[in-house]
């Protein structure tokens, strides 16, 4: 790809933008905005941001299927980001540690899980959905960021 030419005018600029019409989306431009207003107005880091988007669509999961989906350990996932999910009510579990009934004798003789090693479907709370749908609108600048800015958070 050629070089592209810029106007000497602009030598002394901070920055240029580029033509839209080359720029087909930008929507993640300001994603560091959005992690620091999750973190300062709802307590929730960048993993937690992470997991919200990622489960955005799915009714229901497993820890595993999601550690899977996101390349990440289950047992980091487990520690650090579900559980603190499901105090602030963000999370909550679909269908808890109880085997499914099945009628069909065959499925309860085939069936991999049994109740001692039945996974538990978690799904995300009306709240978390809501939430999702508040940080695709600040992505999409229909809504404002909320942040602080770094004057404010030395005094």
């Amino acid at each position: 790809m050629p070089k592209s030419r810029v106007s000497r005018k602009k030598l002394f600029r901070e920055f240029s933008k580029i033509d839209p019409k080359f720029i087909q989306r930008n929507d993640l431009k300001y994603i560091t905005f959005l992690y620091r207003d999750m973190k300062e107005n709802f307590g929730l880091g960048a993993a937690e941001v992470e997991i919200l988007f990622f489960a955005y669509d799915l009714e229901f999961w497993t820890i595993d299927y999601l550690a899977d989906g996101m390349m990440r350990s289950a047992t980091q996932l487990k520690k650090k980001n579900i559980y603190k999910m499901l105090r602030e009510d963000l999370i909550y579990p679909h269908f808890d540690r109880l085997t499914p009934l099945n009628k069909e004798l065959s499925g309860q003789f085939f069936r991999e899980e049994t109740k001692f090693n039945y996974r538990i479907r978690y799904a995300l709370t009306q709240k978390a959905r809501l939430l999702v749908a508040r940080m695709y609108r600040k992505l999409y600048g229909d809504e404002p960021f909320r942040i602080s800015s770094p004057s404010q958070e030395q005094e």
